[in-house]
């Protein structure tokens, strides 16, 4: 089940993107706040009664075993026909947590070369469309390559422990009152970050391993 939470947490990741955005939008203080709550729940729904479905059409023995426990389920549920609608729509899925990914990474590419901790041609802004275009498609190049050769399963282990590894470096950093700006609050940073080591190093030992290398 831990191994489970960890991989699943690149699932609940994107919300974050969308505080790399806070140039981009209209009136980012207000914006941002309410998005995150919102793309989070729906997030949670969404996985909630999908795996509620799934459960009651197959049972926990047969969904266990199940590669493909949607189109499964569709099978079992005498709907056959709907197969081919589950795969395209997983298909469309993916795409849209593609361009997800690529649209919160171009941006959090865009700071760091403005910090010159990558080239600093990746910080340039598009004159029309004041996007970072460079950014965009330098991350593009290497999804694709990604994609293209490596296993996709490993990809989801890798980022899931990127993912965690740079959440528990968050809480860690938020334990320091000067940083938050605030008063001390050792206990919910705290749990934060035993929460992110117990679940990265739960995961798939490949993926701790090309994770804690990089």
């Amino acid at each position: 089940m831990l191994q489970a939470a960890g991989l699943l947490f690149s699932a609940f990741a994107g919300y974050a993107r969308i505080a790399t955005l806070g140039e981009e939008v209209r009136d980012p203080q207000r914006t941002i706040p309410r998005a995150v709550p919102i793309a989070l729940g729906i997030t949670l729904v969404v996985n909630a009664f999908g795996a509620l479905a799934v459960l009651t059409v197959l049972g926990p023995d047969d969904l266990a075993k199940a590669a493909p426990p949607l189109s499964d389920a569709a099978r079992a549920a005498g709907a056959g026909w709907l197969v081919p609608v589950v795969r395209v729509g997983a298909a469309v899925a993916a795409l849209g947590s593609l361009l997800a990914l690529i649209l919160g990474v171009s941006r959090t590419t865009l700071a760091m070369a403005r910090d010159r901790h990558l080239p600093h041609a990746l910080a340039a802004v598009h004159p029309k469309f004041k996007v970072p275009h460079h950014a965009e498609v330098a991350v593009g190049v290497v999804v694709a390559v990604a994609a293209a050769f490596g296993d996709v399963r490993g990809a989801i282990g890798f980022s899931s422990f990127g993912v965690l590894a740079y959440y528990a470096v968050a809480n860690a950093s938020d334990l320091d009152p000067h940083a938050r700006g605030g008063p001390p609050r050792p206990g919910d940073p705290l749990v934060g970050l035993a929460g992110c080591m117990v679940l990265a190093f739960a995961l798939p030992l490949s993926s701790v391993i090309s994770g804690a290398a990089v």
